[in-house]
């Protein structure tokens, strides 16, 4: 596995790549969620680019950038162990150039996603995604994959990026695999390392809500402020349980739709202590 760092050892390295290229863009501290879309890039490509970095861009003043869980020794270990062939691993300076910024932003140009940006996470965290789509971008030109990996458990990310490689004309293929979730059915995220042992036993709660409202739905229910309503009131009963959200949504807008109709997507946020934790389930 090559290890490279600046952006023009980036470049260099992924002429060399045999083709096609599966790209995994990923910000470290590797749970079986990330291994998992290694696997698939592996299975499915010739080749497999991981980029490990924490995009400053995407966390709001008061988030948790600074306490981000990392461990560099441990990513790099994994991602050998999967067989991946090339990693990249930037710091802020080398995607962010000083001579780049404006007081107040790390970049002057910024990548926006128009509607999908500014409802549910966007609305929670202002900006996170013009954050992620900006760094996504740029990845994208600098890697140049055929084939781009994410995971379901950030269905609104993911989302916003099919909608940007599509509305520019970005020539890579977007794969969105399913969630990785643990026995209990928490979904696998490097910020549940926040957890205590508690707050752990009541994370599960996110999704046992969502799994509510799929059984209403599929029970017949067609109003979507029933179903959200009883997943609140399901989460308000959990004392270590701060919502955020839960909502039911149009797979493609995300706007709650006036009668359920299949497909939608059932999403959630709620804080367990210092966790803030997110969750989907699509109904079909």
């Amino acid at each position: 596995m090559k290890i490279v760092r600046s952006l023009s050892e980036l470049r260099s390295a992924v002429r060399e790549l045999p083709r096609p290229l599966g790209f995994v863009p990923t910000m470290g501290y590797f749970h079986e969620g990330h291994l998992s879309l290694m696997r698939a890039s592996r299975k499915e490509n010739r080749s497999t680019a991981v980029s490990l970095y924490v995009n400053p861009m995407q966390f709001g003043p008061q988030e948790d950038l600074t306490r981000y869980p990392r461990d560099e020794a441990r990513d790099r270990r994994l991602a050998e162990e999967e067989g991946v062939d090339l990693l990249f691993i930037p710091t802020d300076e080398e995607m962010y150039p000083p001579e780049g910024r404006i007081p107040g932003s790390l970049q002057r140009t910024r990548v926006q996603v128009e509607g999908l940006s500014s409802i549910w996470e966007g609305a929670s965290r202002p900006g996170h995604f013009d954050g992620v789509a900006t760094v996504v971008l740029k990845l994208f030109h600098l890697v140049q994959p055929d084939v781009a990996y994410f995971g379901q458990k950030d269905y609104q990310q993911a989302l916003v990026i099919r909608t940007l490689v599509r509305d520019l004309d970005v020539p890579v293929d977007i794969r969105v695999l399913p969630t990785v979730r643990e026995p209990d059915g928490l979904a696998m995220s490097s910020r549940n390392a926040y957890l205590s042992p508690e707050e752990r036993k009541a994370a599960p709660r996110l999704y046992q809500a969502l799994r509510l409202g799929e059984d209403l739905i599929r029970k017949g229910e067609r109003d979507p402020q029933a179903v959200i309503w009883q997943m609140e009131s399901f989460l308000s009963k959990e004392p270590l349980c701060r919502l955020d959200y839960v909502t039911v949504a149009d797979p493609e807008t995300l706007l709650v739709p006036a009668e359920i109709r299949l497909p939608v997507v059932l999403l959630g946020a709620a804080w367990f202590g210092q966790a803030r934790l997110i969750d989907n389930l699509i109904v079909r």
